[in-house]
């Protein structure tokens, strides 16, 4: 949790079975944690995807698995619609129960091949201000993924903001606990999972070219590579053919 003085919030989700289970609000009763694509046209071509369509930024939270780069383009089960209890798609089972009783628990089940390299990403885009910045108690790399290289945290990365043109996408290995601080609100985020890590979308106007906006993805995962053919290790399914993992996201205000 934030250092003493802060309060827990509840919060509360929504969620959209018919468009990939994705989740669509994630608030406590001072805001909203989820960012939303402001771009009408965006919003109406996600309500349109087909399975196997090339990833739309709609914002929310979208579930990305078997992998989150390469193909399909940000995983199989985002663009298929869900049953209450989850989606089989990409040659994989996905099942999820949300239980929402002031903190949010997450609990996954993965089912496939035994011992099937996966990625499962909670793709998270949050809305937050320049001022915003992410703690990552116990981190002491990064790797950034274009560059295929290691640096040290933070680095500047901590910082999700201001707008400065750049775009970088970075997977902090063996993370399995943040927080988001933005003012006198703090989400907080933590993983129990083999091979846990974050992956940063830390785009503050850099990217797509031509038509840049600010978009941040704080996203807990399993593995430490964004596609199956790295850089990184994906993780693996059990002799069994399962993978379990668990999310809890907890508000605090200040």
């Amino acid at each position: 949790m934030p250092d003493q003085g802060w309060q827990p919030r509840p919060l509360t989700v929504e969620v959209d079975l018919a468009h990939g289970g994705r989740w669509t609000s994630l608030r406590t009763p001072e805001r909203e944690w989820l960012w939303r694509n402001p771009d009408p046209a965006v919003a109406a071509a996600r309500a349109a995807v087909a399975p196997g369509a090339a990833f739309v930024d709609a914002g929310g939270v979208e579930e990305c698995l078997p992998t989150v780069r390469g193909e399909p383009d940000h995983g199989a089960v985002w663009s298929v619609p869900w049953t209450v209890d989850g989606v089989t798609a990409g040659g994989f089972r996905l099942e999820r129960r949300i239980r929402c009783d002031g903190a949010l628990t997450v609990d996954y089940t993965i089912t496939g091949p035994p011992h099937a390299p996966i990625v499962h990403a909670v793709h998270a885009l949050l809305d937050v201000s320049s001022a915003a910045r992410l703690d990552a108690p116990g981190v002491r790399t990064a790797h950034l993924i274009d560059q295929d290289e290691h640096v040290p945290w933070p680095s500047g990365l901590d910082r999700l903001g201001p707008d400065d043109g750049t775009a970088t996408a970075a997977v902090l290995p063996r993370c399995a606990a943040v927080t988001v601080v933005d003012g006198p609100d703090a989400l907080e985020l933590t993983w129990q999972a083999p091979a846990p890590a974050l992956l940063l979308w830390r785009n503050l106007r850099g990217w797509p070219e031509g038509a840049p906006y600010r978009s941040v993805g704080v996203e807990p995962m399993i593995g430490t590579a964004a596609s199956l053919d790295g850089p990184g290790r994906p993780a693996r399914l059990g002799p069994d053919g399962v993978l379990r993992w668990g999310l809890t996201v907890r508000a605090w205000r200040s």
